[in-house]
């Protein structure tokens, strides 16, 4: 398994080459840095769902940090009283990690996706999809990175089976868990929740010029608890823009948490 490049690395040049701003059609204003350690990040707790079975997330994620001893999350969707935990994270072995705990059949399991990724140079577009009423098992959790599926997914979800992501009352976390050990450490940019659907990475971003960019995602179909956090406003970084005011509480950030790096930035 080679490392990961990020082909963002080649968007610098293809965007100067085709005028800088004009290459993109959308323009990412800014960054959300978490520090690594504490309960850095934010959350929120989640409504009732349009529908409890299809989920997209979506999000543009810059690490700050490879080899680490802790899981960095992602998303996290936590409850004790009703016991089902689930993480979208860099595990140690700086891989794409999906951990359940406890899983569908009673036990801890997490599925650890091809393949590993340590640049810490450029942004990635990352996108975790859900249907669990697809009859074809492997359809429904689908992982992406700068529009390829990833493989390595080996967790069974029941048909029919309620996303974590999308549950009435769970707690729903961006960049950090439940407790103060296993927050981001990186930037994040661009967080984009549909509640209802299962969507493909192009309903968020393109290639261009063989360059992974973003698209405007304003005029999707957000449902009951879809969000879009753009992290524009640094006394609010919870607002949510998708009109649905489905906003995050931030913890232990502040104003120099916002930072001018994006996936656009210098366009």
């Amino acid at each position: 398994m080679g490392v990961f490049q990020n082909n963002l690395l080649a968007g610098a040049a293809a965007a100067a080459s085709a005028g800088g701003g004009a290459f993109y059609s959308h323009q990412i204003e800014q960054s959300l840095f978490i520090p690594g350690g504490g309960t850095n990040g934010l959350n929120r707790t989640l409504g009732t769902p349009t529908n409890e079975y299809k989920l997209t997330l979506s999000c543009w994620i810059k690490r700050a940090e490879i080899g680490n001893t802790n899981i960095q999350e992602i998303f996290k969707a936590f409850t004790g009283s009703q016991g089902v935990n689930t993480g979208f994270d860099y595990a140690t072995d700086d891989k794409l990690g999906v951990g359940v705990s406890p899983s569908y059949d009673g036990n801890t399991t997490a599925s650890t996706l091809d393949p590993v990724f340590r640049d810490i140079s450029a942004f990635m577009h990352l996108v975790i999809a859900y249907d669990t009423t697809d009859g074809t098992a492997t359809n429904r959790v689908k992982v992406y990175q700068n529009g390829t599926q990833l493989t390595g997914y080996t967790t069974t979800v029941p048909q029919n089976t309620t996303v974590t992501f999308n549950e009435s009352g769970v707690e729903l976390y961006i960049g950090r868990s439940e407790s103060s050990t296993y927050s981001l450490n990186g930037y994040i940019a661009e967080v984009v929740i549909i509640d209802g659907q299962q969507l493909a990475p192009t309903s968020f971003a393109e290639e261009k010029n063989g360059v992974w960019i973003p698209k405007d995602p304003s005029s999707l179909t957000f449902g009951n608890n879809g969000a879009y956090l753009k992290f524009e406003n640094a006394s609010d970084f919870g607002n949510d823009s998708s009109g649905n005011n489905n906003d995050f509480t931030a913890n232990a950030l502040g104003a120099d948490h916002q930072v001018l790096d994006s996936p656009t930035f210098g366009s």
